[in-house]
């Protein structure tokens, strides 16, 4: 399937949203107002190191969507890039759109002289790992995530 990878512009929130709001239903996250808007904010705030980027077909329908950011990595010393959010579309999938999303992320990494990019999925999202698998086995962590409020 041909497509084009660009980085979200102020006019595609119309685009970008119900793509980010299916990613968060896959992981059963509920998503405000707020949030929507608060992401939003990051994508176009040219202080804050956090980008989307969207795949579209040739006649401008959203296939996906990768999100990502810096992250420090004291052992290293140095910055990676955390990949923060990935998704394509059910009618998308198989079609190489998470594996171009993927490797635009790992070329924006090389540009910018970051050792890595790094990644979390949920232990039961077999097919996407399938895909994850293809370009490195996973890493023994385990994340512990702890409310605050």
């Amino acid at each position: 399937m041909p497509h084009l990878i660009r980085p979200a512009t102020l006019d595609d929130r119309a685009l970008w949203q119900p793509l980010f709001e299916a990613y968060a239903a896959f992981y059963n996250t509920p998503l405000t107002p707020q949030t929507l808007d608060t992401v939003w904010g990051w994508i176009h705030d040219p202080e804050n190191p956090f980008w989307c980027d969207l795949a579209l077909s040739p006649d401008g329908r959203p296939l996906g969507l990768v999100q990502y950011q810096l992250m420090h990595r004291s052992l290293g010393g140095s910055m990676v890039c955390y990949l923060s959010d990935l998704f394509t579309t059910p009618d998308a999938r198989g079609q190489g759109i998470g594996r171009a999303l993927i490797d635009h992320v790992l070329a924006f990494a090389k540009q910018r002289g970051l050792p890595n990019v790094r990644w979390l999925t949920a232990e039961d999202n077999t097919t996407a790992r399938q895909l994850y698998d293809t370009y490195r086995p996973r890493t023994p962590f385990i994340l512990y995530a702890i409310p605050t409020t």
